[in-house]
């Protein structure tokens, strides 16, 4: 029996023991009155025997892993038994309550085993239980190593979220101010535009560096959409006839006649437009013919 096993055993055992006592004196003194005193001892010398006995074969099947029904019945009619002989005796003596409250003993005792025999069921070897240590330790501490992992993450995004918001409160300040500037600049601009004696100041200053103008205008920037430039339109294609007759000159402009790249050049220096392949069409026309 080793300490883990005590810690359930030994009550048990001690109940066990008070029960039979008080069950074999209860008998005797219960019974002795009425036959002799060696038949009211076997008598409980019977009741105390035979619990023991079943007792003794339950803890045996226990050991070997085995449980039969039928002994454990038997073992708590026996209980049950001396209970209600210590029940009887209570009733029928002049001290009813002190019986009365060891009356449950038995009864007690036989929970003790049943809770023993609970403890053998559940019971672990200690490498069992240091694995099992371990294990919770492990996951305790992957949780801790977890919940700091995470504490730091969100005080990371809580720093780099204030940051951000420092950053673009400035910004925001910064172009606030740049648009108040602006609106400033472009006001007093409008109001100069607009003012009478703006383009004869302006015409007397530049008087000195522009002899022979007496009427010149001076209009100051507009704030304001612009209007579109009209692009310049583009010459007419040359025909495919027109555009051989040019290659030819250009090519017999100099002699030897030109090759294909000096008269590419000239043709497009001479503010000629065709695509590369109508123009490498055309030479190939003109060197055939």
């Amino acid at each position: 029996m080793n300490a883990r096993n005590g810690k359930t055993v030994l009550p048990a055992v001690a109940m066990t023991a008070v029960s039979m006592v008080l069950t074999l004196a209860v008998v005797v003194m219960w019974l002795g009155t009425a036959v002799p005193w060696t038949v009211a001892l076997v008598v409980g010398l019977g009741i105390d025997g035979g619990w023991l006995a079943t007792l003794a074969y339950e803890r045996r099947l226990a050991a070997q892993g085995d449980h039969n029904p039928t002994v454990t019945a038997v073992g708590w009619c026996f209980g049950l038994i001396a209970s209600g002989v210590l029940v009887a005796h209570a009733l029928t003596s002049e001290s009813s309550a002190a019986w009365l409250a060891v009356a449950w003993l038995p009864i007690a005792a036989k929970a003790l085993w049943l809770v023993h025999s609970l403890w053998e069921r559940t019971a672990l070897t200690p490498p069992a239980l240091a694995a099992i240590r371990g294990i919770q330790q492990e996951a305790r501490d992957e949780a801790a190593v977890a919940r700091a992992r995470l504490r730091a993450e969100a005080a990371t995004e809580e720093t780099r979220l204030a940051a951000v918001t420092q950053s673009g409160a400035r910004v925001a300040r910064v172009q606030a101010k740049t648009a108040k500037t602006l609106a400033a600049a472009w006001s007093t601009l409008e109001t100069a535009r607009q003012g009478e004696d703006t383009g004869r100041a302006l015409t007397s200053v530049t008087s000195p560096v522009t002899p022979g103008v007496t009427a010149a205008r001076w209009d100051l920037p507009v704030w304001g959409p612009t209007e579109p430039v009209p692009a310049l339109e583009s010459a007419p294609a040359l025909t495919d006839v027109a555009l051989d007759a040019l290659v030819d000159a250009i090519r017999h402009s100099e002699t030897p006649a030109l090759s294909y790249r000096d008269m590419a050049t000239r043709f497009r220096a001479a503010g000629h437009s065709a695509s590369e392949v109508r123009l490498r069409a055309a030479w190939k026309r003109v060197v055939a013919a």
